[in-house]
């Protein structure tokens, strides 16, 4: 049994998807895809928002910040997973697999942290458009984003910091493709008992809260439309939400899916692919979604378009 603190030495083994030396080419290939598309479609995103000053508005600015997270959110697994397996290596160091923790939890929490409050802002938007500009003022956006950071970041160094108590012992195997908190949990060899609580504890306040916080602001927001009289007007407000909402039902119904399912957490190849469903593909299809039902980005990105090329 190897101590906490004696990180030098120890290592662990991401299982991955696949054993077969046969389909690790095909693998690579999708996942490199993947992750230049997503990267390169968030940057997209963040660009656009920044030049054209018609998308200066909060909506936006949490876009831009949710697209910055996504990005920052796949670099933290597939870069390392694409080196193991073009150098047909499953290993990762023990102080590698704390950091890929700490950030993935990072990023994860602020992905669900933006997605509250961008309902919060469609909210706002649908039900008191009079006060919109006084309410959701750059001062408040502001706040709202650092505050969803430093949740995030607090959130995550006490989990790490808790991880870094515990032994392992050594050639630990982790049956997914990124050091995944639970699954890292359930190979340690001293007890665990604070970081389960902890971690459930969390998962409630962290996971639950927001989610709960994005179901009262659409529900508010379906009630104040349903009373629109117009049903253009109706078929508007909807279009302002269905970017977000489509989203939303991505993001949590892959990842609720992989916490709650016992497939996953059992981790077993459901639950790696339920994963790869909410940590790749839903940030490779945000900015898809987002420009391709959103009109005022489509405009701003024809504008891109014409002075670019």
């Amino acid at each position: 049994m190897i101590p906490g603190n004696q990180i030098s030495t120890l290592e662990f083994l991401l299982l991955g998807f696949s054993q077969d030396p046969e389909h690790q080419p095909m693998l690579f290939g999708l996942f490199l895809l993947m992750f230049v598309v997503t990267v390169l479609g968030n940057l997209l995103i963040i660009l656009v928002v920044s030049i054209d000053s018609h998308l200066h508005t909060p909506m936006y600015f949490f876009l831009s910040n949710l697209s910055f997270s996504d990005i920052c959110f796949i670099t933290t697994t597939i870069p390392k997973m694409l080196v193991n397996i073009q150098t047909q290596s499953k290993s990762i160091t023990y102080a590698e697999c704390i950091i890929q923790m700490y950030f993935f939890m990072v990023f994860s929490g602020m992905d669900t942290f933006l997605l509250s409050v961008m309902a919060y802002d469609r909210f706002v938007a649908i039900c008191y458009p009079l006060h919109y500009p006084v309410i959701m003022n750059p001062h408040l956006s502001g706040l709202l984003v650092l505050v969803s950071w430093f949740i995030s970041f607090s959130y995550s160094l006490i989990q790490s910091l808790l991880m870094l108590r515990l032994s392992f012992c050594t050639n630990q195997i982790i049956k997914h493709f990124y050091c995944e908190h639970a699954t890292a949990l359930t190979i340690a060899c001293s007890d665990t008992l604070i970081n389960h609580i902890l971690l459930y504890i969390l998962i409630c306040v962290l996971g639950f809260v927001p989610f709960s916080g994005i179901i009262y602001s659409y529900s508010k927001i379906v009630s104040s439309i349903l009373r629109i009289p117009s049903t253009d007007g109706k078929y508007k407000a909807f279009s302002t939400c269905g970017s977000h909402l489509s989203v939303v039902s991505l993001f949590y119904g892959t990842g609720l899916g992989v916490y709650l399912s016992s497939d996953a957490s059992s981790s077993s190849e459901k639950g790696m692919v339920a994963s790869v469903m909410y940590t790749v593909v839903t940030p490779m299809l945000n900015p898809f979604i987002y420009s391709l039902r959103n009109k005022d980005f489509k405009k701003a990105l024809q504008t891109l378009g014409t002075i670019l090329f």
